[in-house]
């Protein structure tokens, strides 16, 4: 965050069940929060009106109840909740969190656990398009897995999931019916992110599911394919944009009909028209 001023809230502590062992889950443990806010308090100063700055009471309530709220299995998701809670107040532009957790199931003696996490407001976002797909293991519950990771990506909000589509996995050499079949979903949205911040967050997500990219279109646990970044005509190394090969994937046009009928892709047109070009015999 930039210098300026500061409101610094410690020691915030309230009971959860946040943690990956059963155990934690059910007796739960005590989460110790501190804060950062980074905001402009010079109105606050000149006014003296409580109604200029941030509350500091109602922001520990917030900051409790997002501890002792639904169960997450790392204290890194629960830092980025209670960042989206200090965010939601218009006047802060950025937030310092650090959640301890000093009851962490360690099994040699330690002082304390902590992550520690900076966010700033996000900027205005743009239309985005995200295909996912795989073909290992229970298909179903990796895609479901995988939308929530993408539901609680800083900066991404989504706004309709597609059905889950059954293709046939599609190799270099064409087809390949041998292969498992791929369950395929597209997920519509928006981003504050910048397109390259936002494929570094999917290539992130592919590798905490097990993606190995070893062979070019091979078998995978998950793929995470951005299609569509707002109307950003992108050409690098690492990225195109819109998805270059998107037109010619029926597995990626017909689920994003699914959750958006009207849908185009820039410089290719209608994707219903698409889909029923690559259809037609």
């Amino acid at each position: 965050m930039s210098a300026g001023d500061r409101i610094l809230l410690s020691g915030v502590r309230a009971k959860g069940r946040h943690g990956v062992l059963p155990e934690e889950r059910v007796a739960g443990q005590e989460f110790v929060v501190d804060l950062e806010l980074a905001l402009d308090l010079s109105v606050a100063a000149a006014t003296d009106r409580v109604g200029a700055t941030v509350h500091y009471g109602e922001l520990a309530e917030a900051v409790v109840a997002a501890i002792e709220g639904e169960p997450v299995d790392l204290i890194e998701t629960l830092a980025q909740r209670i960042a989206d809670v200090a965010l939601a107040h218009e006047l802060v532009d950025g937030v310092v969190v650090t959640v301890h957790k000093p009851s962490a199931p360690i099994p040699v003696p330690f002082g304390d656990v902590a992550v520690r996490i900076e966010r700033v407001r996000a900027a205005a976002p743009e239309p985005v398009v995200i295909a996912l797909g795989t073909n290992l293991g229970d298909r179903d519950a990796t895609l479901d897995d995988a939308v929530a990771a993408l539901r609680r990506l800083p900066g991404l909000t989504i706004d309709g999931v597609s059905r889950v589509h059954e293709t046939v996995a599609v190799t270099v050499d064409g087809p390949d019916t041998g292969r498992p079949r791929y369950g395929n979903q597209v997920v519509v949205g928006r981003s504050s992110l910048s397109p390259q911040a936002l494929l570094a967050a999917l290539l992130r997500i592919e590798r905490a599911f097990g993606r190995v990219r070893a062979e070019r279109w091979g078998d995978r646990t998950l793929d995470l394919d951005l299609i569509v970044h707002g109307e950003r005509v992108v050409e690098d190394a690492e990225l195109v944009l819109p998805h270059p090969r998107a037109h010619e994937r029926a597995f990626v046009l017909a689920p994003w009909l699914d959750v958006d009928p009207s849908a185009v892709l820039p410089g290719r047109g209608r994707v219903r028209h698409l889909l029923a070009a690559l259809e037609a015999p």
